[in-house]
């Protein structure tokens, strides 16, 4: 921990190490008087005299495929996985852009560049995310043509959607979804609508940036071409 404080900052290895001592530094909120403490800079808050401490860090741009089974968040009071539990090696503080419900796959930016993160995420900048969804049965072309011109959902009309049947097999359809919202559970709550339960849901694109072929539950930097046409995306450049 005098480490963590002494790179943010907050003095010499030594000036840190009697802070600690003295009893005037937390961590999580809660004092904390040993030498060595570890912190964990993605997920514990440092305050020294009751103010956060944090190192100021490099612009970090990373792209996850997000597997089924972990909450987009950086901690859950459940104790369930979240995606910062995919970042090994990362040291910097960095935070998802947008969600991806707890079963749904995919792309997913992991950033610390709020305004980006805000600007990806405002309805304003309508930046399309393209999906991959297997539904169950086959949507006739009348259905589908709902969620083109947007439908009615419990908190509003949807905007319409861009879709475009895959293939089918005997008891399922896989189709491209493309939306420029953020709803909770959107997708799913759309085709439901319908009368079509989404089995499958995965996120290949967001903008002009693609999942492509990147593993699922590993991350890579993005590119600064992809960085470049995400800021294009929302007009910061």
């Amino acid at each position: 921990m005098q480490k963590f404080m002494a790179r943010a900052g907050v003095g010499s290895r030594r000036h840190c190490e009697d802070l600690i001592k003295e009893g005037r530094v937390k961590v999580n909120g809660h004092v904390v008087t040993e030498l060595g403490t570890k912190v964990n800079p993605i997920k514990d808050v440092v305050e020294v005299n009751d103010k956060p401490v944090r190192v100021k860090e490099e612009k970090l741009y990373l792209m996850l495929n997000k597997p089924a089974g972990f909450i987009t968040s950086v901690t859950d009071k459940f104790g369930r996985p979240t995606v910062i539990d995919l970042l090994g090696g990362v040291s910097d503080r960095v935070f998802p852009v947008g969600r991806l419900d707890f079963d749904t796959e995919g792309l997913l930016f992991l950033i610390n560049d709020g305004e980006l993160a805000f600007r990806l995420t405002h309805p304003r900048y309508k930046v399309k995310k393209s999906y991959i969804a297997e539904v169950e049965g086959h949507p006739s072309n009348s259905s589908l043509a709902k969620l083109r011109k947007g439908i009615v959902l419990e908190d509003g009309i949807t905007a319409p959607a861009e879709i475009s049947a895959i293939k089918e097999t005997m008891t399922s359809t896989f189709l491209n979804v493309a939306i420029h919202e953020g709803r909770k559970r959107q997708i799913r709550r759309m085709f439901q609508k319908i009368g079509h339960t989404v089995i499958f849901l995965k996120r290949v694109a967001v903008d002009g940036v693609l999942l492509d072929k990147l593993p699922v539950g590993n991350f890579r930097s993005l590119t600064p071409r992809e960085i470049e046409s995400l800021y294009k995306a929302v007009r910061l450049i």
